[in-house]
């Protein structure tokens, strides 16, 4: 696989959030403004992307045993770091997000990458692929925030967007507004999924018809 595919496939093909349905909770949890999904994605996004550098590193001197724990202790070293930092630098922003930086140790899409990538390929490879799937997240958190920030208050990064005549629907900003957005999302995406599968499967049927017409033309003209 190129290396450009390596890195493609995390933000179409194995999106984390709409593909492979992983980081479920904090996707509901705090997504309820696109600031909020941004900040969060790219938190989880630079712990992915240093835990999965650092176990590819060290990959052979890990012991299969223990192989779950090491990650855990990898990760949750550089949640620390975010969590310092965040608190330090914006505290409101921190708070917010409340206990959800800490739970990125337990976060299935750095496990999931870890365990299944980044403890079996080159530094390099699991570079892309770490940056690919959290470039996916952050794609996947800003179009959910922006959504039910845009239809629950009528602002994106509190900028007005819609007009004052539009009565916000103050139910995007609660929980059951995040399952509306995520669902409809899912919905749409398998759709159009299954629209191209569809469309290629016919394509390849026309050139498989195409081809026995013309061999067929063949024989009868050698005959």
């Amino acid at each position: 696989m190129s290396y450009w595919r390596e890195f493609v496939k995390g933000i179409l093909d194995q999106n984390p959030t709409f593909r492979q349905l992983l980081g479920t909770c904090p996707t509901l949890a705090v997504t309820v403004s696109a600031v909020n999904g941004i900040a969060m994605a790219l938190a989880t996004s630079f712990v992915l992307v240093f835990s999965s550098v650092i176990i590819s590193m060290i990959r052979k001197l890990i012991p299969s045993q223990v192989r779950i724990a090491s990650y855990i202790v990898i990760i949750a070293s550089f949640v620390t770091i975010v969590d310092l930092v965040m608190k330090a630098r914006f505290p409101e922003l921190s708070k917010e997000l409340g206990p959800y930086i800490p739970l990125i140790v337990v976060n299935c899409i750095i496990l999931g990458r870890a365990e299944a990538f980044s403890s079996k390929n080159t530094i390099f490879r699991s570079f892309l692929d770490a940056l690919g799937n959290g470039t996916g997240f952050l794609l996947a958190l800003t179009l959910i925030g922006s959504i039910r920030e845009l239809i629950g208050s009528g602002k994106i990064f509190n900028f007005g967007i819609l007009p004052a005549e539009f009565n916000p629907w103050l139910v995007m900003i609660l929980p059951a507004g995040a399952f509306i957005t995520y669902g409809l999302l899912l919905a749409s995406i398998n759709q159009i999924s299954i629209r191209k599968k569809r469309i290629k499967k016919e394509k390849m049927i026309e050139e498989i018809i195409g081809k026995k017409k013309e061999s067929v033309l063949l024989s009868e003209v050698a005959s």
